[in-house]
């Protein structure tokens, strides 16, 4: 089972292209400290400014340096449907161990396209996924009956990366699936809420900096130490509010920077922070002695 805490990566660029070497270094450095699964080409790894052959590169890369030694999760997803099934198509191919596939931005579809999006996804490619919600970034949010139309009528759906941190439609979306289903919270201010509910685990942005951290939370969970688990989501906390002061992400890659790990480039329409936001992610980390 896919579960416990997994990393959205941040992507390394240099130059204007992607920094295979740091990317790989930077993998490496997320298994040895013992994250429990990556997910390439997301949100955090800039997905939306990549070329088609940079994304497919960023998969592959990812495949081939983790060597099944953790699940790979390929960002797939497209308001495109026809452009998802393409890159679905081409993460299967590539090994990976499923798909993450957004639910489509900006054209704002129904209930009934989301639906429709997902079953003709899954039936051009026959391969597991995990959908995607987040409102706040795609314009329109999936219902929980919604999402459990979709796990009880779309055969490779495993769950669902939930990134509202709406703890009422996290257990309404539980109560409406069954124990199979594996919902991962996407906010990592209600990981822990969220696994007291019946989440599996997270896709984390917080994991880039400190993975072993979240993987523990999620752990201590899991084997019934309720202490250890809050007090890692309060040791934590510093820093998941630290990720989000500017747009995600920006203070993680710069705070990856500031670590040693690789460069702060961001692409376009990506920018540098701003001073007085740098310093608050400064202090913070200085303050937790990431630095």
């Amino acid at each position: 089972m896919i579960k416990g805490a997994i990393s959205a990566l941040v992507l390394p660029f240099k130059n204007g292209h992607i920094d295979e070497e740091a990317y790989r270094e930077f993998i490496e450095w997320q298994i040895e400290q013992g994250i429990d699964g990556l997910v390439p080409c997301g949100t955090t790894g800039e997905s939306a400014t990549l070329t088609h052959e940079e994304h497919e590169q960023a998969i592959k890369i990812c495949i081939e340096q983790t060597k099944k030694r953790v699940p790979v999760i390929a960002g797939c997803g497209s308001n495109n449907t026809l452009e998802a099934i393409r890159l679905t198509q081409f993460a299967k191919d590539a090994g990976a161990d499923a798909a993450l596939l957004i639910s489509p931005y900006y054209n704002k579809p129904t209930q009934e396209g989301i639906f429709l999006h997902y079953n003709a996804v899954n039936k051009a490619v026959s391969f597991p996924f995990f959908v995607y919600n987040v409102p706040g970034r795609t314009g329109s949010n999936i219902s929980a009956d919604t999402m459990a139309r979709m796990y009880h009528n779309i055969p490779d759906m495993l769950g669902v990366k939930e990134a509202t941190g709406n703890l009422v439609q996290i257990s309404n979306m539980l109560e409406k699936t069954d124990d199979n289903f594996i919902l991962l919270s996407g906010d990592d201010s209600t990981v822990l809420p969220s696994l007291a509910l019946g989440a599996k685990g997270t896709i984390s942005v917080t994991s880039n900096i400190l993975p072993k951290e979240v993987h523990n939370l999620c752990a201590a969970w899991e084997k019934g130490d309720a202490a250890e688990a809050k007090r890692l989501h309060y040791y934590l906390e510093p820093l998941n509010r630290a990720m989000f002061i500017e747009s995600n992400p920006i203070p993680v890659k710069t705070a990856l920077a500031l670590m040693g790990k690789m460069t702060s480039e961001l692409r376009l329409p990506l920018c540098q922070m701003q001073e007085a936001t740098f310093k608050v992610l400064e202090k913070t980390m200085q303050d937790m002695k990431l630095i």
